[in-house]
């Protein structure tokens, strides 16, 4: 951390991490179709008790990349314009010593503009200055210098190709890959500004080319991190936030895009004025919330979710509490987060970046439950009752599944919450239950049958269950802790979480 990045008072302070990669062999290793996702967020948790008065300050970061949205841009156009395919290191430097001399006897005179040519040419010096340390870093950049090279002479016979220029964007943003951040000839940002550059000119000849809204995004998020909380960071993060939007526009069906929308979200509330700030966090969470709604074990969405939560309850707590009655209160927000990293450790109980943030939130969870809460119900067995037959009570949730808890057992429930064992396994028979196994879907629903609020369907094999949550917040906190424990179940990590909840 620079001197001009002050951690944040609350101890949260999210990041994006530089990539790992792992190269491939220098034999087959081809022109990139699409550039990584960027990590996931670095949090600083305080404590597991948030009301410790000397906080012990512990890292949690992730140590690997979402995985890269697939180019499926070329697949669906014209064979014409399909013009750059992937070459393998043997094909391009086989290519390069007899393609030469081709070139400059049958390349057609320039159809771009002086300030195009000069353009190209200042790219292409870039490029070319790029050294690196290593035979494997130096065979990696000559496919890079190589392919550049390509797209610049399918240029010069047609300035208005935008799959060249995505594909010369991607290889600039590749070869910042290959750049030290000290190095200052050429610099990294310097390689990432021009493809920037190449993104802006490709999605300006073509509106639709969402793989463009999505590297460029990332493009200007490692720009972005590399000034810090700075006011050209946060021009630079708001930037991000807007190619992403364009990228899920054109592509809804994107759960990295949504992810790493929220992460620039993050990134970007860390920099705002405090008054903008909590309005930047609850749209960062919708957008990991969606991520997740689109691929239930996308565990680093999961993962996120569960770190901005926690800098809300930070947030909020440090600030005296809540504006107004609708909102969470911290402690909710801080069991919320400790489910949501909970989910994400019994997916990948080897990372141990979710272990290490598990050992400090655990204690948030209301153990031996995963979730517990309110939700108005029927009497159990009657799907359909009048509404004046619908009563509040409380639910428990937890490995084995979703289990409603009749007055009597409440005081257990109670003494377990404050640290006494206790088994509500044999309560009453007619108290509503659905083990996990017998869920078929979980969703949300709106009926005239429901008593007014916020309608939960739990799908199973015996038939629907229909319940009221008290808000339409805390419906989505059921419905993403019900497909959490389902999803961790058809995973099969139970015992993880079992492990988890009982220990």
């Amino acid at each position: 951390m620079t001197p001009e990045e002050p951690e944040l008072k609350n101890g949260f302070e999210p990041k994006l991490e530089t990539e790992q990669k792992q190269d491939p062999d220098p034999e087959t290793m081809a022109v990139p179709e699409s550039k990584p996702a960027p990590e996931p967020a670095t949090i600083h948790v305080t404590s597991s008790d948030p009301e410790a008065e000397e906080p012990n300050e512990t890292e949690i970061q992730s140590n690997e990349s979402d995985k890269p949205e697939p180019n499926e841009q070329n697949a669906n156009r014209p064979a014409e314009l399909q013009q750059n395919k992937t070459f393998t290191m043997r094909e391009l430097l086989t290519e390069l010593k007899t393609e030469e001399g081709d070139d400059a006897a049958s390349t057609p005179l320039s159809q771009q503009s002086p300030q195009q040519q000069q353009q190209n040419n200042a790219a292409m010096e870039l490029i070319d200055s790029v050294t690196s340390t290593d035979e494997e870093g130096r065979s990696r950049q000559r496919v890079l210098t190589f392919a550049a090279r390509r797209y610049a002479s399918t240029l010069e016979r047609n300035p208005d190709d935008y799959d060249a220029l995505y594909n010369w964007a991607l290889v600039l943003q590749e070869s910042a890959d290959n750049v030290s951040l000290d190095s200052t000839s050429p610099s990294k940002d310097d390689l990432l500004e021009e493809a920037c550059k190449k993104y802006d000119e490709a999605t300006r000849l073509c509106p639709t080319l969402n793989d463009a809204f999505y590297n460029w995004a990332i493009a200007i998020s490692d720009r972005a991190k590399m000034r810090g909380r700075t006011k050209e960071a946060e021009e630079l993060w708001k930037q991000a936030t807007e190619n992403y939007e364009k990228a899920v526009q054109l592509n809804w069906n994107s759960p990295q895009a949504l992810n790493n929308w929220g992460l620039a979200l993050q990134e970007l509330s860390a920099i705002v004025p405090a008054r903008e700030k909590q309005t930047i966090v609850r749209t960062a969470i919708s957008k990991f919330r969606a991520a997740i709604q689109l691929q239930f074990d996308f565990h680093r969405a999961i993962y996120n979710l569960g770190t901005v939560l926690y800098g809300l309850a930070e947030d909020t707590l440090r600030t005296g509490g809540t504006p107004s009655a609708k909102d969470v209160n911290p402690n909710e927000l801080y069991s919320q987060s400790a489910i949501y990293i909970a989910a994400a450790h019994a997916l990948k109980p080897n990372y141990s970046v979710y272990s290490s943030a598990l050992r400090l939130v655990r204690s948030m969870l209301p153990l031996p439950y995963l979730k517990v809460g309110y939700l108005t119900a029927p009497q159990a067995g009657k799907s359909i009752a009048p509404h004046s037959d619908w009563k509040r009570s409380e639910f428990v949730l937890n490995h084995e599944g979703l289990q409603q808890i009749s007055k009597a057992d409440q005081k257990q429930v109670r003494r377990s919450l404050s640290g006494r064992p206790s088994d509500v396994s044999n309560s009453d028979k007619k108290a509503i239950k659905v083990e996990v196994p017998e869920i078929v879907s979980v969703s949300a629903c709106a009926d005239l049958t429901l008593p007014p609020g916020a309608g939960l369907c739990i799908d199973t094999i015996h038939g629907p269950l229909f319940l009221v949550a008290d808000s339409w917040e805390s419906l989505d906190g059921w419905l993403d802790a019900i497909r959490l424990v389902y999803t961790i179940y058809a995973r099969g990590k139970s015992e993880v979480l079992a492990g988890i909840v009982t220990s």
